[in-house]
């Protein structure tokens, strides 16, 4: 037994082996193409403006270099390129003639059919080797025939004849396909011949080592490598070295600034001659900027000190930095250009320093770490004014509004709290102020604005009256969306404000996991009815930042801190979406109570803990929330008296008493309970009167002992 390679000399079959690898590399880029991307800014509305910043096309630049960057541009490339690829593969399919290999079959040989008995079989062979036996055949010359055509064709019949009644030669048949046994393959390859023939070979060689040896192991080496040099928060891994080398416990928000230039993601942007070309240009600007008024960049002393003292690509960094937070104009595009580029790079440093600050748990640099995250996103230089983040406000015009006496800024929602005529006299009957439309497109963003004003903050552990030590405690936050200027503002409904526990079989409440299906009970009977569907998380709009280059959706956090010592107490809770909406149809607020929930494990020892609540936008100015709250922890056998206390005050459910019981419980009546109560109204005086109902029946069972004082 002998193997042959043969070659695809026709074609006929390379074009099913470049289809196969076309299929397998396009087909999974298209999903990923095509698929939506999980990211927060893809999904969320955007606020109605516009105003377009001066460098708007520069902006926009920037954002498609990004989308560039994340290589949706190569994908898109790569997907049209192996697309095409697989149309032609299927054109050179559809139009090349496949040759099939013939079996070697005895009946077909013999022309006879399947079904024939060895009778027909050796009458069919013997009017055939009258007609094909050497010995009486002669060549047909019209048909170039020669005796080697007939004798071959003779040997063939034989074997056919041998395979259907020799049992030897039939077992060989039916075992290995032929007459003669195990016959010698051929192995097929769907190449051209010509590839290793005439001295091809060696190319052949050379290119297989390239495509394993070299790019296949740089590919994986590259992808590996890169998921490895980088963080979580997808910045390499020598740029938070150098940001945690940055740390300082008395940093100032200045100090904040010239720490993010130490990355080395800005060698990508500022490369070769770029670290040198307009430095000069830029710090003079900057400096200008800074002696006309060092309010209008928040350029320090120290701030300069450190300008001047760095060098190479940071320095130029820092510069173009103070210069995107001060929005100065550097008069060329390649610089303006660059300034819009380091901004995105420094809020994803900055978001590595925000972890690094809340490692070492100072408060003091937790804030500031989380206000220039604000600054970046808003391009304000730290401690600007507020009224900044409005479209044609400048550092003068908020100097103007703000008044020359003013120790403090104006927050946007003291701008918009003032009345219409006296805030409309401060920013447009003033020299060098706003004008009308100027001033109407400013109130305009300004009262789209999601501003977050807390209504109520307590703790409470699910199915306890009291906080016990070690327990797990929720911190629930109860705030409305009230944008900066809103007038006729709804009363807060103190059932908006009550936390109701869910029922203790439902495990997907009780672990914050959405049930599929759920039933809830009527008050006033026993009949079940589908609950309303569950609302989907709703998004805030983007971030109004339109001297940002990114697309930023707003993230809320909040964490608690021990005001005396200054630290941390608990890390901070992340949101970015709401439980209903923000906004109706028509664009007016709904006013709508959200609810937000984070936990923490209680401490072990009894006793009052006073904490201030920080709540923190990280995309706008001014607009934070503190609140002093008392966290109060009980003995565990308190606990228990007051369930025993409830067991025996419990409401009856057609009293009025009861009804309210019921609807703080979540809406659920008390059947379930009602044999308890039977068997133990019977073990009592069987009157009706005697039944102790002591219990206070609209007693507000979510707030467990917790003393809030708003700042």
């Amino acid at each position: 037994m002998s193997t042959d390679y043969t070659y695809d000399e026709q074609g006929q079959f390379f074009p099913y082996f470049i289809l196969t690898i076309s299929a397998l590399v396009t087909v999974p880029l298209t999903f990923s193409l095509l698929k939506p991307t999980k990211e927060l800014e893809s999904t969320a509305p955007k606020i109605k403006s516009d105003f377009k910043p001066p460098d708007e096309n520069l902006i926009q630049g920037q954002k498609r270099k990004q989308w560039r960057r994340e290589r949706r541009l190569k994908r898109f490339i790569t997907v049209v390129a192996g697309y095409a690829t697989i149309a032609l593969m299927l054109y050179l399919i559809a139009v090349t003639k496949t040759t099939v290999p013939k079996i070697w079959d005895p009946y077909d040989i013999l022309a006879i059919s399947r079904s024939s008995d060895e009778k027909k079989i050796n009458k069919r062979y013997r009017d055939l080797s009258r007609i094909y036996h050497p010995d009486k055949a002669r060549p047909d010359e019209s048909k170039n025939q020669t005796i080697e055509d007939i004798n071959e064709y003779w040997v063939e019949l034989s074997k056919a004849y041998k395979a259907l009644t020799d049992e030897e030669v039939r077992n060989n048949f039916i075992q290995f396909g032929h007459p003669d046994g195990k016959q010698s393959y051929s192995i097929g390859i769907a190449l051209p011949k010509f590839i290793i023939t005439e001295g091809n070979g060696k190319y052949v060689l050379l290119v297989y080592g390239l495509l394993l040896g070299v790019l296949l192991p740089y590919i994986v080496g590259k992808w590996w490598y890169g998921t490895q040099r980088m963080t979580k928060e997808k910045i390499l891994l020598a740029s938070a070295g150098n940001l945690f080398r940055e740390y300082k416990e008395d940093i100032t928000d200045g100090g904040v600034v010239n720490a993010l230039t130490c990355g080395e993601e800005y060698k990508d942007v500022l490369t070769g001659s770029k670290a040198e070309t307009g430095l000069g240009k830029v710090e003079k600007k900057v400096s200008e900027s800074s002696s006309f008024s060092q309010k209008r960049i928040g350029l320090e002393a120290l701030d300069q000190q450190m300008l001047e003292k760095s060098d190479g690509i940071r320095r130029k960094a820092l510069a173009l930095l103070w210069a995107y937070l001060g929005r100065v104009s550097l008069d060329g595009s390649t610089l303006d250009d660059e300034k819009y580029e380091v901004a995105p790079l420094a809020l994803a440093l900055n978001e590595s320093w925000t972890a690094i600050s809340l490692a070492y748990g100072n408060v003091a640099q937790i804030l500031s770490a989380y206000h220039i995250s604000q600054d970046l996103i808003q391009a304000v230089p730290p401690h600007a004014s507020p009224l900044l983040q409005l479209p044609y406000i400048t550092p003068a015009i908020a100097r103007t509004i703000e008044g020359p006496s003013a120790r403090d800024h104006l927050t946007v929602q003291e701008f918009m709290s003032l009345p219409e005529y006296k805030r409309r006299k401060l920013a447009t009957d003033q020299p060098n102020v706003l004008e009308i439309e100027q001033y109407n497109t400013a109130v305009a963003v300004a009262r789209q604005l999601p501003f977050l004003q807390l209504e109520k903050v307590f703790f409470k552990v699910v199915g306890e009256r009291v906080v016990t030590q070690s327990s797990l405690v929720q911190m629930v936050l109860k705030a409305r969306v009230i944008p900066p200027g809103t007038a006729n503002v709804p009363p807060v409904n103190e059932l908006d404000l009550e936390d109701v526990d869910p029922d203790e079989g439902d495990v997907d409440a009780l672990l914050g996991r959405s049930a599929k299906s759920k039933k809830a009970k009527v008050l006033d009977g026993n009949e079940d009815k589908p609950a309303a569907p569950e609302e989907k998380p709703l998004q805030p709009p983007l971030a109004y930042a339109p001297f940002f280059p990114r697309d930023h959706s707003p993230r809320w956090h909040v964490f608690l801190a021990d005001g005396k010592l200054g630290k941390m107490a608990v890390p901070p809770f992340t949101f970015t979406t709401f439980n209903k909406p923000l906004f109706d149809d028509a664009g007016n607020p709904t006013f709508n109570m959200q609810t937000f929930k984070m936990q923490f494990q209680a401490p072990p020892q009894v006793g009052k803990y006073p904490f201030t609540m920080h709540l923190i936008c990280d995309s706008y100015v001014g607009m934070d929330s503190k609140m002093d709250v008392v966290l109060e922890v009980e003995d565990g056998a308190k606990a228990i008296d007051m369930v025993e206390e409830d067991e025996i005050s419990e409401p009856e459910e057609d009293s009025l008493a009861g009804q309210m019981s019921a609807l703080k419980s979540g809406g659920i009546s008390s059947g379930s309970q009602q044999p308890r109560r039977k068997k133990r109204m019977q073990e009592m005086e069987p009157s009706d009167d005697e039944s102790d109902t002591e219990g206070d029946a609209g007693s507000d069972t979510s707030d467990t002992n917790t003393d809030t004082d708003e700042e």
